[in-house]
């Protein structure tokens, strides 16, 4: 087979401009009541930072260089977890798309690995797509040395290229962990039917079935396909236009949940991404509540139901193969609006933290929940603030002198007679960004018009919202800062708001506040967050990026 490495995919443009690039590449191939916790063993500051870029997330994954978009190939392999993702590794713009590759052992701290995916002039370009581990060799492209693991990891994605320009579906294999991948010498294993949006499957083994089940991008909607072996595949059913119905549909997944509070109940959850001008004019996420039988999905509900409020959260994917049965995913911490012109350098693009989902009962509907992976917690460097039970009126002085660009801020506070309540983080000469819940309309929300830097697209200074009821009154929030994001979870996860900020290095305080009226912080912690990146680990070469490659 021939050797193959990642290409990366697009989303939000037009096959027009796809054809155009894919043309372009392959020619040119202790807390005390009512007050402040002292904490008594103090670890000190944080060390420096591996990546001291301006707005380089320090506990969020991105590439060292140029662009990134969709995770692809999310599997569990062997004490790994594998991120695959588009990537584009000549060029801070999507144009020559491969598989760029890392991997982890604790969903926490990453290292890069070589590209993965190509282009090649034969097949195109390599858009997203998923990866399984093919256990007992159901394709027979498995050499394991070991009888009693013959397993091997399989890729199945999208290529975009001859003939015609089309998308089609391929297959690679890997022997090596992932470390390395060759083509399958007969891709296209599902070719084009003759339509121009084809792309982006989501593959898994669906056991009462005995076979892979293949979920796939189809223009406004979804198409399911089955196969015994990951080569020869069967047309099923097809779901859609339902919810959001004008534009794209891009990047499905799905995956069954059980349900909480309800033993041996599990319902399967649809997530697909919707481009462009999702709802408020972004691109998003919105995902159905249903059955799947092993051939067709059936939803439980006809609303609309995003899966995050914020502008900057695409191509959601799930892990296979999550030890423990977990279902986590993380997703493109972005927006097609501006994603080609955030001001960041010498990288673009990068992802959300991993999230566990799960499903709850909210005023009698199953709905999504997302909570931060657990292993998170393992960044929390130190403890800079706890305060229990104290009232705040106005801007309060509660968290006075409270400092820090990589936070985790968890609180619950009771409005009582406030109008608004929150948070507000990132403060500095003019800047704020606000997280608040406004008490009439019932919505939380994320107000970064006066965040920092937002000239480089006239879209991006605004505010994001969500219906979000209180539960007994109580706001519980948890809220994770970084050097240029804010990731909010409220309601159990129920309700998360996801928006990239640029504010001045400079702007690093923290304030409650509560207008119209006194309310009660119930509790607040401020956490410091740890840089996933660890001297050598940050790179496979072990240098330190600090500017733009000549």
């Amino acid at each position: 087979m021939a050797r193959a490495e990642p290409r990366r995919r697009r989303d939000g443009r037009s096959t027009r401009a796809l054809a155009l690039a894919a043309s372009l590449a392959l020619t040119a191939c202790g807390d005390g009541p009512g007050g402040r916790a002292v904490i008594a063993a103090d670890p000190g500051p944080l060390p420096p930072p591996v990546y001291p870029e301006t707005w380089r997330p320090q506990f969020h994954f991105t590439p060292e260089r140029n662009w990134m978009n969709d995770p692809n190939g999310l599997v569990y392999y062997q004490g790994e977890y594998h991120l695959f993702y588009q990537f584009e590794p000549d060029r801070p713009i999507l144009l020559f798309m491969h598989w760029g590759h890392a991997v982890s052992r604790d969903l926490a701290h990453w290292e890069h690995l070589p590209i993965a995916l190509r282009p090649t002039l034969a097949d195109g370009l390599v858009f997203s797509g998923s990866a399984v581990v093919d256990r007992a060799n159901t394709s027979g492209l498995c050499e394991g040395a070991d009888p009693a693991d013959p397993s091997c990891l399989v890729a199945i994605f999208t290529h975009f290229g001859p003939p015609g320009l089309t998308q089609k579906q391929s297959v690679a294999v890997s022997q090596d962990r992932g470390r390395t991948w060759e083509l399958y010498p007969g891709n296209p294993v599902l070719p084009n039917p003759g339509t121009p949006d084809f792309r982006d499957p989501k593959v898994f083994w669906h056991a009462p079935t005995a076979r892979w089940i293949m979920v796939l991008a189809v223009g406004d909607h979804v198409e399911f396909y089955g196969s015994a072996n990951l080569l020869d595949w069967t047309d099923l059913s097809a779901f859609g236009p339902a919810g959001v119905t004008d534009g794209l549909w891009e990047c499905p997944d799905l995956f069954e949940l059980p349900v909480a509070g309800a033993p041996g109940e599990t319902r399967w959850i649809l997530q697909v991404d919707y481009n462009p001008g999702f709802l408020a004019g972004f691109s998003g996420g919105q995902y159905f509540v249903g059955d799947f039988d092993g051939a067709t999905f059936t939803p439980e509900h006809t609303d609309i139901r995003r899966v995050d409020g914020g502008a900057d959260f695409y191509a959601a994917q799930s892990w296979s193969d999550a030890p423990g049965g977990r279902r986590i995913w993380i997703a493109w911490m972005s927006d097609w609006r501006y994603a080609l012109a955030v001001p960041t350098t010498p990288w673009r693009g990068a992802m959300t933290i991993p999230r566990e989902v799960g499903l709850a009962r909210r005023d009698g509907h199953t709905v999504l929940v997302q909570q931060p992976a657990a292993e998170l917690k393992a960044l929390r460097h130190r403890r800079i603030a706890s305060e229990r039970n104290r009232r705040v009126e106005d801007r309060s002085s509660l968290l006075d002198g409270i400092q820090g660009d990589t936070l985790e801020i968890v609180a619950a506070i009771r409005p009582e007679g406030a109008t608004r309540v929150g948070l507000r983080v990132r403060v500095g000469e003019g800047e704020a960004t606000t997280i608040g819940y406004d008490v009439s309309a019932g919505r939380l929300y994320v107000d970064r018009r006066n965040a920092g830097t937002s000239a480089f697209n006239p879209a991006f200074a605004a505010r994001h919202e969500a219906l979000m009821p209180l539960r007994d009154g109580l706001l519980d929030l948890r809220v994770f800062v970084d050097w240029s994001s804010v990731e909010v979870f409220a309601d159990g996860g129920a309700v998360v708001l996801t928006d990239l900020i640029f504010p001045s290095p400079e702007s690093r305080g923290l304030e409650l506040f509560s207008e119209g009226g006194a309310a009660t912080v119930v509790s607040v912690e401020v956490h410091e967050v740890a840089s996933i990146w660890r001297g050598s680990e940050a790179s496979a070469s072990g240098r330190r990026p600090t500017g733009p490659r000549p």
